[in-house]
């Protein structure tokens, strides 16, 4: 299928914008080009019952937290959500309309963590930070109003990577007992040669050398980016994982990992289902209002993250 016409339309809007490439600017430039893009284009949110902000202990300092509540009566299912933008960009901002979205359609109080970003902090900063936020969330279930025995992990792109890796970090280490992992165009694996991207490498938003550049800030000069915490994919055994919703997109260079790794789980017996969106770039369940496909991704995903809590 050739691109959405809402995809390609949001693209030259982007285009328009004239920011430079990521790996031309500093790490803060990129984040601030980042904001200013977002916020030039805006999507749609949702209205929930209630936002508000605050920090909790990480295993380095504070981390800041949003939590989002429904307007509903309670008691309520916990989401932890983790930003995507190559562990280097992004901030509570850059998932809201997916937050409010999953919050709306699960019934569940949705906490989204602003964890450490490289290349100031590398790898394993991100999902220990991820990690370490799950963990209180769940320890803190009361003072959340949330059931925490119906926990789900989601996140896009690099936060489908730090939801991938927490889920087995929770496996590894004994709990949380984490019920789904919602994996939206997911980094995988520290590959840059699987045949998506060298299809996609260019001109559908996200680029292959984007993502050199991305896991360059992520790893530095020492880091492993075959650490199973680093690249899902590598762990010695996928058995005994939270079920997953693995979500791609046709002209994205992480495509086929996104699809080897949903094989991957289903071969290790775990709980899976994956979606190819036809027409669709990198990201693309973020652009609400823009994108009607956005919506039907997280209500594919709400159906699915449902189905865990009542087994």
């Amino acid at each position: 299928m050739p691109l959405h016409p809402q995809v390609a339309e949001l693209l030259v809007r982007r285009a328009a914008l004239g920011f430079p490439d990521n790996s031309e600017v500093t790490p803060t430039e990129a984040r601030a080009n980042s904001a200013a893009g977002k916020n030039a284009i805006p999507t749609e949110q949702e209205p929930v019952g209630e936002i508000s902000e605050r920090t909790i202990p990480g295993p380095a300092g504070d981390i800041p937290v949003r939590i989002y509540r429904p307007s509903t009566e309670g008691p309520h299912s916990l989401i932890m959500l983790f930003h995507g933008g190559g562990w280097v960009v992004g901030d509570l901002d850059s998932e809201d309309s997916t937050s409010r979205g999953l919050v709306n359609r699960v019934n569940a109080v949705l906490v989204s963590v602003d964890y450490r970003m490289a290349p100031e902090v590398r790898f394993p900063c991100a999902p220990e930070d991820c990690y370490a936020a799950t963990v209180w969330a769940v320890e803190h279930a009361e003072e959340l109003g949330v059931d925490a025995s119906k926990l789900a992990v989601a996140g896009t792109s690099a936060g489908g990577n730090l939801s991938a890796a927490v889920s087995l970090m929770a496996r590894d280490r004994g709990g949380p007992n984490i019920k789904h992992q919602v994996l939206f165009c997911p980094v995988i694996d520290y590959d840059f040669d699987r045949a998506s991207y060298i299809e996609n490498a260019t001109d559908y938003g996200l680029t292959r050398d984007n993502m050199i550049w991305f896991w360059e800030q992520y790893l530095g000069p020492n880091g492993d980016g075959h650490d199973p915490y680093a690249s899902p994919i590598r762990a010695a055994s996928l058995a005994g994982l939270a079920d997953a919703t693995v979500i791609s997109a046709q002209y994205d260079p992480l495509l086929d990992e996104a699809a080897d790794y949903a094989t991957a789980l289903k071969a290790a017996g775990n709980d899976v289902t994956y979606t190819e969106y036809p027409g669709m770039t990198h990201g693309f369940n973020g652009s609400f209002g823009l994108i009607d496909a956005a919506r039907d991704a997280c209500d594919e995903a709400s159906i699915r993250i449902l189905a865990s809590f009542a087994k």
